[in-house]
């Protein structure tokens, strides 16, 4: 594949998913050539046209054979790979460590062996910070993650910030929050509105764990792809960024939301509330609009009716 004309050439770690599909998209509407690493038992989620403009590579991101011959002729690194999930990360934090910060340090090796410029690292807005003292939160605050996820996540943040100071490998830190929209899993294990979507559209119950007014930052999935291509020029001074909405949404409204678009009725149970519930968290984005120059630009109700057009097609096409 030949690289446009001062345009980098760029790998995507994981770019089958959830945010590395749209990622991929993103960047090529910008004139950037992609190559694609991610396991070969996952099938992509572009579009067929779209998959022709890619180069495709598949390994495993514990290989390290693997992971080098994917960075070789790449000159910036997008990594979303994690090989956890945040709810179940404390069940075995060793295979946590083993394969996501042993994972990345033997990959930011190669990617100094192999001259890449800059990479732009997806981090958890979530979980890094732990119980919030202050909302909205900036970056600024303490970092006391309560789950090996984020305790994984702030230790890739720390070796990225290693490897700029012993070898000069440019970094930018992006620290989502809760990002959704079009192609997200709807039969899974977090990803509140999408799991939500699809309940209401096959018209099942939903489960809510307390009265429903536990508070979350969700940010449309294109914005997000907006601050992961703008991380790939100079960020000044600033390395790590939080990338939400920068404002709060309960599980309710949510609901709420999904049944004002989508002209169903949820059907709710609440629970008894879990302890390790943090009531309110939302993030700052006060820095990312600054040096990013990156604002949000879909409201939560226009996301939510972007999703819900792509589900319904999702579902009536029975790939659900």
């Amino acid at each position: 594949m030949s690289t446009p004309a001062n345009k980098p050439r760029c790998l995507v770690l994981g770019g089958k998913g959830f945010l590395g599909s749209h990622l991929v998209d993103g960047l090529l509407r910008q004139g950037y050539s992609v190559r694609v690493f991610d396991r070969a038992n996952i099938a992509p989620l572009n579009d067929p046209a779209t998959a022709q403009r890619v180069e495709w590579v598949d390994g495993d991101f514990t290989s390290e054979a693997d992971v080098a011959a994917a960075l070789t002729g790449c000159d910036v690194v997008f990594h979303l790979v994690s090989t956890t999930l945040p709810q179940s990360s404390n069940a075995d934090p060793v295979f946590d460590i083993e394969t996501n910060v042993a994972g990345t340090a033997r990959m930011l090796n190669h990617a100094v062996r192999h001259k890449v410029k800059k990479v732009v690292f997806i981090s958890s807005g979530g979980t890094v910070y732990g119980i919030p003292r202050q909302v909205p939160v900036d970056e600024d605050h303490p970092t006391n993650p309560i789950c090996s996820y984020g305790i994984t996540k702030l230790a890739i943040e720390k070796y990225l910030h290693l490897y700029r100071t012993l070898h000069g490998l440019d970094y930018t830190v992006l620290r989502l929050s809760n990002p959704f929209g079009e192609r997200q899993r709807i039969q899974a294990s977090q990803g509140a509105v999408a799991v939500f979507m699809g309940k209401v559209l096959r018209g099942e119950k939903i489960e809510i764990w307390g009265d429903g007014s536990v508070v979350r930052d969700y940010v449309y999935v294109g914005d997000v792809v907006d601050a992961m291509i703008k991380a790939i020029g100079p960020t000044g001074d600033e390395r790590v960024f939080n990338i939400g909405s920068g404002a709060g949404v309960s599980l309710n409204t949510i609901l709420d939301t999904i049944e004002a678009v989508t002209g169903r009725k949820a059907e709710r149970t609440y629970t008894a509330a879990r302890s390790f519930d943090v009531p309110v968290s939302v993030l700052s984005i006060a820095r990312a609009k600054e040096a990013l120059g990156w604002t949000p630009a879909t409201s939560f109700k226009d996301g939510l009716q972007r999703l819900t057009v792509w589900m319904q097609t999702h579902l009536a096409s029975g790939r659900s």
